[in-house]
């Protein structure tokens, strides 16, 4: 077992590291001292590519990203900002700023990286929903297959049959994600209409049940709903005075049939 390190000796290594020559930095890469990777951080000799080596680690205590983040170097880089961005020991008051100078599709990388807190996932998220309004028709389809659930539901406020699409085939979206979309005000019918047929969704007994619900949801596809769900929930839908009346109807007799149809109690 190696002796332990003295003071004196970490004092030194630091030192070294803090000033040592780009050809010399090789050993401390693999240092493990915070005190010596906190001197590595703020060597003036660092490059772009030193940075974001040292942004590979990520069981770099957030101390030394801080000191990363303030280099001289990090400030000019492109690469080290996402890199910090997707650093999951990146102090908050750090990565927020960042990523007003990400691209588009950077904000993507730092809200799927399962590295990253989850408050850091969502204003990426934000951010990108923000700019959806500005960027050109075929970045949101990309976005809408690419991008996280939320992304990919934000982009469903449209008539765009191709951008509903790809937003509903999107791996990240959720029921709950879905749910939220179906209650929205301002919903498209071309929204409502491509859940009703989408193969994975329209087979989801929630979703059937706010389609059922939904003013905009096709007579015959509410129809086609009606027996795969419950009565009491029937009911219960019935009671949303927002549902057309003639729907309402529909489903009440739809239910009332049901019921006579149950065998007698014995």
């Amino acid at each position: 077992m190696p002796p332990p390190v003295t003071n004196s000796q970490l004092a030194e290594r630091a030192e070294r590291a803090l000033a040592a020559p780009r050809h010399l930095l090789e050993p401390f890469f693999k240092e493990t001292t915070k005190e010596v990777l906190l001197a590595l951080a703020r060597n003036p000799n660092l490059a772009e590519k030193d940075l974001l080596r040292l942004l590979e680690r990520k069981d770099l205590p957030g101390e030394v990203v801080r000191e990363i983040a303030e280099h001289r170097e990090a400030g000019k880089s492109y690469g080290a900002k996402l890199a910090l961005a997707r650093h999951p020991k990146t102090p908050r008051l750090v990565s927020l700023p960042l990523l007003k100078f990400l691209h588009l599709f950077d904000l993507v990388r730092v809200s799927q990286s399962p590295a990253v807190p989850a408050d850091i996932k969502m204003s990426a998220e934000d951010a990108v929903l923000k700019k959806l309004e500005s960027i050109p028709r075929g970045e949101r389809i990309t976005l809408a297959r690419r991008a996280s659930g939320r992304v990919a539901a934000g982009l469903l406020s449209t008539q765009d049959r191709e951008l509903i699409r790809a937003a509903l085939d999107n791996p990240f979206l959720s029921e709950a994600h879905l749910i939220r979309v179906l209650t929205q005000r301002g919903i498209s019918l071309e929204v409502v209409e491509a859940v009703c047929v989408h193969e994975k969704w329209s087979r989801r007994y929630s979703l059937r049940l706010a389609l059922v619900r939904h003013p905009l949801t096709p007579l015959p596809a509410m129809l086609a709903f009606l027996p795969d769900l419950a009565v009491n929930d029937l009911r219960e839908v019935c009671l949303d005075r927002r549902m057309p009346e003639q729907v309402r109807k529909y489903v009440l007799a739809h239910c009332a049939e049901r019921l006579n149809q149950r065998p007698p109690d014995l």
